[in-house]
């Protein structure tokens, strides 16, 4: 039967020339097929080309927890330690440095903080992050990263997304694209925490199917503990039973396909039809994921939720080990502005990275030591970083910059080598400048790890055929264990 009206993306199974199994469901036999649609929906998990008979590899992660440090935490005052800080404090710094830095700009800055190294590999960590630093085995410590824009909206959309300015999506969205989620009862990606400077942006579907984008939840303590707070358009507030529920949607489920018929394919419908269907799952599923007092106090320890400084990220850290746990597949975990842990210390940076780094370390601490214990880990990739880093010169009262021209991510689990540092910035640390990776051989690599060759991810979309990495990308072989 063929379509007089192809759509112009016709999903990851449908040949282009002939109708979709949806709109065949609902234009035979009264529409009595759509009856079926909740078992196809439940069955469309999201297989993207050449994956939809096996991955390209065999993956050493399955799902990724990525904790994204806005404003930009300091490179060289965390995990890239730079004596010749010291040595040349309040000195102009003697090498070349983009014109655009001002002259008060170029007087280097000496780190604040006292680094050591830690664990078998003796990996340096700065004193700002002590729990953090009894992991250091466990820590994969990419120093040459480098990105090309030094304002936050543009840094962070290229951190998610691959682009600086033009309208992408996110690796979440690749990644729920190309391999589903493994819990049909839950969101496949989830997003907590305050946006960033550039808002939904990181994780909108944009040109991917519209169920592939990220769902965002409620990030304050009191709502993440409460489902119905922590996602609003959850509850049954017409205290309707299931059979209700299920027969309404039935009946919009119809309406749907009514106004479908003799239309293209209609994207927005299709997500807004999967979003009633998710809904109604999630009622079970969503109080139980949610319920963190069902942890014991020594977990609820583990993850700083005893501590009024840790407690907003910590619940954030464990909510997303339980999402992970239950086949969550992507999990973007956020502190910035909104929450007061902004990373953007362009004065008394001391000061502000002791803040944050005391609100989110043994967080993040936590959650990398309760994933090891429960086997998650090594299925786990637990990604932490900003957009970007902070200049080894100084800017106002002891603050720094921001600094795309080489700075740190921080990698554990998920198939990484541990207590390994890849790379290396210039002895101020300024430029990557030995075995640099950049943003796009970044998300080249997270995807080789999730099994999936970034070159063979596309969406045909306006005429070409796009993918995450665009032209660019080599996967960074050598920090793979």
């Amino acid at each position: 039967m063929k379509n007089p009206n192809p759509p112009s993306n016709c999903g990851r199974w449908l040949n282009p020339a002939h109708t979709s199994r949806r709109e065949l469901l609902q234009r035979t036999g009264s529409g009595f097929g759509g009856l079926a649609l909740a078992g196809l929906l439940a069955g469309e998990a999201g297989v993207a080309p050449g994956i939809a008979q096996g991955l390209h590899f065999p993956a050493l992660a399955r799902q990724v927890i990525w904790l994204f440090m806005g404003g930009g935490p300091s490179h060289v005052d965390t995990f890239d330690p730079k004596p010749a800080l010291a040595r040349h404090h309040l000195q102009e710094i003697p090498i070349k440095l983009p014109s655009h830095l001002r002259d008060g700009s170029r007087n280097v800055l000496a780190s604040p903080f006292k680094f050591s190294r830690h664990g078998e590999s003796g990996l340096p960590i700065s004193d700002l992050l002590p729990e953090m630093a009894r992991h250091a085995d466990d820590l994969c410590v990419i120093r040459s990263m480098h990105c090309n824009s030094i304002d936050h909206t543009g840094a962070t959309l290229q951190t998610f997304t691959g682009m600086v300015s033009l309208p992408r999506p996110g690796i979440g969205c690749w990644l729920l694209y190309g391999l589903g989620s493994e819990n049909q009862n839950l969101p496949g990606y989830v997003v907590m925490g305050p946006d960033q400077q550039s808002g939904t942006a990181t994780y909108n579907s944009r040109f991917l199917p519209a169920r592939h984008q990220g769902t965002r939840v409620a990030w304050e303590p009191g709502k993440l503990s409460d489902p119905s707070k922590a996602l609003p358009n959850l509850s049954n507030s017409g205290n309707l039973s299931a059979g209700q529920q299920r027969r309404q949607l039935e009946l919009l489920r119809q309406l749907n396909g009514f106004h479908k018929t003799g239309r293209a394919k209609h994207d927005a419908l299709e997500a807004r039809t999967t979003a009633f269907e998710l809904a109604f799952r999630m009622q079970a599923a969503a109080p139980e994921a949610f319920e963190i007092q069902s942890e014991n106090a020594s977990t609820q320890r583990l993850y700083g939720i005893d501590n009024p400084k840790t407690k907003s990220f910590g619940i954030r850290c464990l909510l997303a080990r339980r999402m992970v746990e239950r086949g969550v597949r992507f999990v973007q975990v956020q502190c910035g502005k909104g929450d007061g842990l902004d990373w953007d210390q362009h004065d008394e940076l001391e000061k502000g990275h002791r803040k944050n780094a005391g609100a989110t370390d043994r967080p993040v601490a936590g959650l990398i030591q309760d994933l090891k214990q429960r086997g998650l880990l090594e299925e786990t990739l637990v990604i932490w970083g900003g957009e970007f880093g902070r200049t080894p010169t100084s800017q106002g009262t002891g603050g720094r910059e921001h600094h795309p021209h080489g700075y740190t991510l921080c990698l554990a689990g998920g198939g990484v080598k541990g207590g390994y540092a890849h790379g290396a910035t210039d002895e101020f640390g300024w430029y990557a400048v030995d075995r640099k990776v950049h943003i796009h051989d970044f998300h080249a690599t997270i995807l080789h790890l999730m099994g999936i060759d970034h070159e063979r991810l596309t969406f045909r979309y306006a005429g070409r055929d796009f993918r995450l990495t665009d032209v660019h990308g080599n996967v960074v072989r050598d920090i793979i264990a």
